[in-house]
Order: structure tokens, then C-alpha cells, then sequence
């Protein structure tokens, strides 16, 4: 991975999560890693939107939505999501 390609965290956070037909779930508001290797393993919502509240997505200890980061696709202006990926 080259220099360009590396995201730090801070940049990811409060970026727009939206699914690649463009609905809006909210907003980055944490991540959850694993600490030993680094990995990325979920993407805590803030804001969430009405829709996404609709989808019984898997919901962190303090109730928050959770997205798998695997399910992301692409990082730029906005996180897209696979949406098939997370329900």
C-alpha cells in the first residue's frame, strides 16, 4: 500500500456512510479494531438516519449501529458501503 493509498483514522471521521445506490446511513463516529493486529473491524454511526435505524443493524454494547468494514468499498468525500454486505 503505498503512501497515497493509507487513510489515517482521523481522516475517516464524521465522513458520510452511504451505500453505493446513495442512501445515507450517518456518519463515521468511531472505529472498532482489533488491537493486536490492527484490523479494522466495525464502523460505529453517529447521526444515524431514519432508514438505517430501519435495518436492525448489529449494535455495539452502548446500543450504537455497527457497519462491518468489510463492507466498505471505496473511501473519497464519502465511506460507500456494500449494502448487501451488512443486512
Amino acid at each position: 500500500m503505498t503512501d497515497e493509498e493509507k487513510k489515517y483514522s482521523k481522516q475517516l471521521m464524521g465522513k458520510t456512510v452511504v451505500s453505493k445506490t446513495g442512501k445515507k446511513f450517518g456518519e463515521v463516529g468511531d472505529l472498532v479494531f482489533e488491537t493486536n493486529s490492527g484490523e479494522l473491524i466495525h464502523i460505529i454511526l453517529s447521526n444515524p438516519t431514519a432508514y438505517s435505524k430501519k435495518l436492525e443493524l448489529e449494535k455495539s454494547k452502548t446500543g450504537s449501529s455497527l457497519i462491518p468494514f468489510s463492507a466498505v468499498i471505496a473511501m473519497g468525500d464519502y465511506l460507500v458501503v456494500a449494502e448487501e454486505d451488512i443486512i
